[in-house]
């Protein structure tokens, strides 16, 4: 295999723990994830980005400058999460690069069962002949979001290295905490100075994404009364077993993650804090209307009041948090910004495929942030998963998307 800088960075990126803590109420929520960006901000300087620095809430930042004779180049810029899901360890990671990727079962050698088949992964099919990066079975990879990260600072490090390539002010910036939903609470987009912005946070190569659903958190919060056990006949309200009856309640052949694709959304309860006097259920609201968010709260509203009007003694509290909005919304008005992205794909040399994203990325909440940020491929594949993988020869591809946007916004440039 012949050297790969992208690799190699990536390589060394993934043996960091930056799992981040939904629970933590610092920011970032781990200190793990501040040693990365640490040495994150001396490699960018080392490969001269000299301005590249660490600022108190965990964002790293840094500018390549431009080299071009034209003026009015609009600023644009490169955004990766170093931290990694806290749904899966990202503790040891243990790397393996499988070269030349023939079809068979890769069996990752740490645990027997966490096999890679390509009969349930057809994506693989694509992927014969190339590099296939896993973990070793017992953790996550971390490719969501080091593999962004590795694309970002391997194209920085190119373009510096090559002023002769023609191109404005480029801006990259590494964030904290995408995965626990604060990736963006400290972001200065005026700092950063842009006019738009590309996540490099995507899956298979050649896909751009623009468009994301809208989401919301809501959390229904059933009342009960506890007393002691041996003595509550026709006095205890049991808030677990009345939570129970409301998520029993929720629609079971539609409305669910389980039962939906492509733009359909849904409501999907993920986290229960259970007693007796008191049950929360946390429930993801999600749909690519904004205004169907409201339709599926109301049903959930309902189905809530039902259930606590039936357990006499019981009531409801209901509470609403806004999570981020489809891009789309924002991206429909900036058209040039996908259209440079779409040719720097097919200079690449690849098909443009365009998806709608069934979560967020920070782009969805930086578009309304007045900064345009659609999503780009990594490569990532499983993302949260013990059979998380990318390829050697995606990375690379991704990479030169990056080169030839930076080239692409140059050229459009009239004066």
């Amino acid at each position: 295999m012949n050297t790969s800088p992208v690799l190699d960075r990536f390589l060394r990126y993934v043996e960091y723990d930056t799992r981040s803590d939904e629970g933590s109420t610092s920011f970032p929520s781990t200190d793990t994830q501040i040693v990365f960006q640490r040495d994150l901000a001396g490699e960018l300087r080392a490969v001269g980005l000299a301005d590249a620095e660490l600022d108190e809430h965990g964002y790293v930042m840094a500018t390549i400058p431009g080299t071009t004779r034209k003026a009015g180049i609009p600023t644009i810029g490169f955004i990766a999460h170093v931290d990694t899901s806290p749904e899966m360890s990202g503790a040891d990671v243990k790397p393996i690069v499988h070269l030349n990727y023939d079809g068979r079962d890769l069996v990752l050698p740490d645990d027997c069962t966490a096999v890679l088949r390509l009969a349930d992964q057809p994506e693989l099919t694509a992927q014969i002949g190339h590099d296939i990066v896993t973990a070793s079975g017992t953790t996550l990879l971390g490719a969501d979001n080091k593999a962004g990260v590795a694309e970002i600072v391997t194209a920085a490090a190119y373009l510096v290295a090559h002023r002769e390539i023609p191109h404005g002010t480029i801006r990259v910036a590494f964030t904290p905490d995408e995965e626990v939903g604060r990736g963006t609470k400290y972001f200065d987009v005026g700092r950063f100075g842009c006019s738009c912005a590309y996540t490099m946070d995507g899956g298979g190569r050649g896909e751009v994404e623009i468009e994301s659903f809208s989401a919301d958190a809501m959390t229904v919060t059933l009342h009960g009364f506890n007393t002691h056990p041996g003595y509550a006949k026709g006095r205890m309200v049991n808030a677990i077993k009345v939570a129970a009856d409301f998520i029993q309640r929720l629609p079971v052949d539609r409305l669910s993650p389980e039962t939906t694709d492509g733009h359909d959304g849904f409501v999907h309860p993920y986290v229960v804090q259970a007693a007796v006097d008191r049950t929360s259920v946390r429930l993801l609201i999600r749909d690519f209307r904004t205004a169907g968010l409201k339709e599926k709260e109301a049903l959930v509203e309902q189905l809530a009041r039902e259930t606590a009007a039936a357990h006499p003694g019981s009531r409801v509290e209901l509470s609403i948090e806004e999570s981020y909005r489809n891009m789309k919304e924002i991206l429909d008005h900036h058209p040039e910004v996908a259209e440079n992205a779409y040719e720097a794909v097919r200079r690449a040399g690849l098909q443009v495929r365009t998806r709608s994203i069934r979560g967020g990325t920070d782009g969805s909440r930086l578009s309304f942030m007045g900064l345009p940020t659609p999503n780009i491929f990594a490569g990532e594949h499983n993302f949260h998963s013990r059979l998380e993988w990318v390829s050697r020869q995606d990375m690379e591809k991704a990479v030169e998307v990056i080169i030839n946007l930076c080239r692409g916004w140059e050229e459009r440039a009239t004066t």
